[in-house]
């Protein structure tokens, strides 16, 4: 009997998803932390240089956000999503499953999201490094 079981999202920095990426890949899940804005303000942070970006704007009618980091950006869609409240200004986290367009574009289908303002984004970053490297140490152990 095949296993229905959700997987739990790799955390990911937006920088890492590109096509080329062993997470771009289709039905991935996936855990993205970022502000969120219109495709056309996006570009507005690059000069923040940044992994995660405050919320910039949200079409409810279209339940569509994108999410930006320099040059990478990730739409997040939000149909599925309940009880949660966007704010301008604000940092937001999402749990989903990637899926690839016939044009290549990866659109997150978000199945958790939370508001994570107050988050230290650069010790968040850090960890990530930290539990990475950990990960491959224990990987190396276990092989040897």
């Amino acid at each position: 009997m095949a296993s229905s079981a959700i997987k739990s999202g790799a955390l990911v920095n937006l920088t890492e998803l590109h096509p080329s990426s062993q997470f771009y890949e289709e039905g991935a899940s996936l855990r993205v932390t970022g502000k969120i804005g219109t495709k056309e303000n996006a570009v507005i942070f690059n000069e923040k240089n940044k992994i995660y970006y405050r919320l910039q704007d949200y079409a409810v009618e279209a339940a569509m956000a994108i999410i930006a980091d320099g040059n990478a950006i990730l739409k997040i869609d939000t149909q599925h999503l309940r009880d949660l409240s966007f704010r301008v200004g604000s940092i937001y986290q999402f749990i989903g499953e990637l899926h690839i367009q016939a044009d290549c574009e990866a659109i997150l289908q978000a199945r958790v999201g939370r508001n994570v303002d107050g988050l230290d984004l650069n010790l968040y970053r850090q960890s990530l490094q930290l539990l990475r490297q950990f990960q491959a140490d224990r990987m190396n152990n276990t092989v040897t």
